[in-house]
């Protein structure tokens, strides 16, 4: 594919460079797409401010796309309904109980036991990232603020939760799409080659570890030393003139006055949007093996799932899941049908920004992957490459590419296409091969301030959103540098 050069990678790392340090994300993102449509206008100015406006227009042109924007703000909707309804207050006087009689035996662990219980929560739904993350975020952000733990903190749990655990789990869509690279790339086994490269997927394995060391040993450093120290002497959930990614007033609203709090009316909306995943899953992706008769019914399920379009299952899911919980709350009289439209409009109007914010992240990885930065970047690696270094190169790589475009999947994309004739050429494992991309992949991402999953965790803890990356970094980078010394050192002895 034709790219750029260097000019290809300018407008995703000054994007990324300008929003670290100036703060001020929509802007940086929007310069970093209208520079990257001037260089694909030859530096013409006028065509390329043109050229910029439709392409932030034809962000919506792309389904899935506009789902995602879709339920990024219905969650909006969602989160008012269980918050004035009751139903996180209920949940958390409940969890408030149990912790209270775990603390009479052994004192001050409330903290530890509720980071614990988010891990444990997120790791138990594999099926898909953004419904990993908008689960945790969403159930355990009151319980988190009650016990004065940092808003940072609770994004970073459910972001180094959410794609690690899809990747590591491949029973959903993740593990069907990965296999399907590898079969256009020729591998005749490949679900035997994914099984093989999973245990040496070092960085989804490093990053889930290191969250539950971070929250039993209680020790933190960098940016979330200073969180905590915040949070915990100065009650401050978020740092002073931090912007959380979700409107105060959905975070601030409170129980409807004179209606009893109950936790059903939070567990039964948010258990109908988790089940409604793989449901979604199987439906939108089943027209692929109604004609697989030599397929199983296990074997159908599961290539459907892999079929299946992750964005319209998990819009299905929140629409299901608000659906559900408006009829739950008009049959207890909690509130009127107005009230329910109101609310409604009151929780997606609270998340326009966060919509917003997808748009332009899809836009600038759009600009890139027409710049060609993905390809530039694994052409000039693999000419200087020794069989030694290959998994290394591929894991850094596949890092810098996924940080760059913002994406993991793109990246798995761009990168399975090299790896594997790279593998088989220079006689590297070719397990190894594929786990290095992997992890490079969700490395990339889970460190990228303009990926859709640290976007969203942000949104669903209500973190400032450069706070979430700035405080999840050195953790991701120890994960990180750990993960890349691995590949060092089993590239030399493999």
């Amino acid at each position: 594919m034709e790219h750029f050069g260097i000019w290809s990678l300018l407008p995703p790392v000054i994007a990324i460079v300008l929003a670290i340090k100036t703060r001020q994300v929509f802007i940086s993102l929007l310069f970093g797409i209208w520079l990257g449509w001037i260089i694909l206008n030859d530096w013409n100015f006028l065509n390329g401010s043109l050229a910029t406006i439709q392409a932030l227009v034809d962000v919506f042109k792309d389904a899935g796309n506009t789902r995602t924007i879709m339920f990024s703000s219905l969650v909006g909707a969602l989160i008012a309904f269980i918050q004035r309804s009751g139903g996180v207050d209920g949940f958390v006087v409940y969890i408030t109980k149990k912790l209270e009689k775990l603390d009479e035996k052994k004192s001050g662990e409330s903290r530890r036991r509720v980071q614990l219980f988010a891990w444990l929560t997120g790791f138990s739904i594999f099926v898909e990232s953004s419904i990993n993350v908008l689960t945790v975020g969403s159930i355990f952000r009151p319980l988190f603020d009650k016990l004065k733990i940092p808003r940072e903190k609770l994004a970073y749990i459910a972001d180094s939760i959410s794609a690690p655990t899809c990747i590591l789990i491949p029973l959903n869509a993740w593990g069907a799409y990965i296999m399907g690279l590898l079969l256009a790339q020729g591998v005749s086994e490949p679900l035997a080659v994914l099984i093989k490269a999973y245990p040496l997927n070092f960085y989804p394995i490093l990053a889930m570890v290191a969250v539950i060391l971070v929250i039993v040993l209680q020790k933190d450093f960098g940016p979330m030393k200073k969180a905590e120290e915040r949070a915990q002497k100065e009650g401050k959930l978020l740092a002073d003139g931090a912007q959380p990614m979700i409107s105060n007033d959905v975070v601030s609203l409170t129980i409807k006055p004179g209606i009893k709090a109950r936790a059903v009316n939070m567990i039964i909306p948010i258990l109908i949007m988790v089940l409604m995943m793989p449901f979604g899953l199987i439906y939108s992706g089943w027209g692929s093996v109604t004609d697989a008769h030599h397929l199983s019914f296990g074997e159908k399920i599961f290539t459907a799932i892999g079929n299946g379009s992750g964005s319209t299952a998990v819009l299905w899911a929140v629409l299901a899941s608000i659906l559900v919980a408006a009829i739950m709350y008009r049959s207890q009289k909690i509130f009127k049908l107005n009230e329910i439209i109101e609310l409604a409009f009151k929780g997606i109007g609270g998340l326009i920004p966060l919509a917003l914010l997808m748009m332009l992240a899809f836009a600038i990885g759009k600009v890139s992957k027409d710049l060609g930065a993905g390809y530039y970047v694994a052409e000039i690696t693999k000419e200087w490459l020794s069989p030694s270094f290959v998994p290394l190169i591929l894991f850094l790589t596949s890092c810098f590419i996924a940080f760059s475009t913002g994406t993991s999947w793109g990246t798995f994309a761009i990168m399975i296409a090299i790896a594997i004739p790279m593998a088989q050429t220079m006689d590297v494992n070719l397990a190894l091969a594929v786990a290095a991309v992997l992890g490079g992949g969700v490395f990339g991402d889970h460190c990228s301030p303009i990926s859709d999953t640290t976007i969203i965790s942000s949104m669903a803890s209500a973190s400032d959103h450069i706070d979430h990356v700035k405080t999840q970094l050195p953790y991701a980078l120890t994960a990180g540098a750990i993960a890349a010394l691995l590949y060092l050192v089993l590239g030399l002895i493999m």
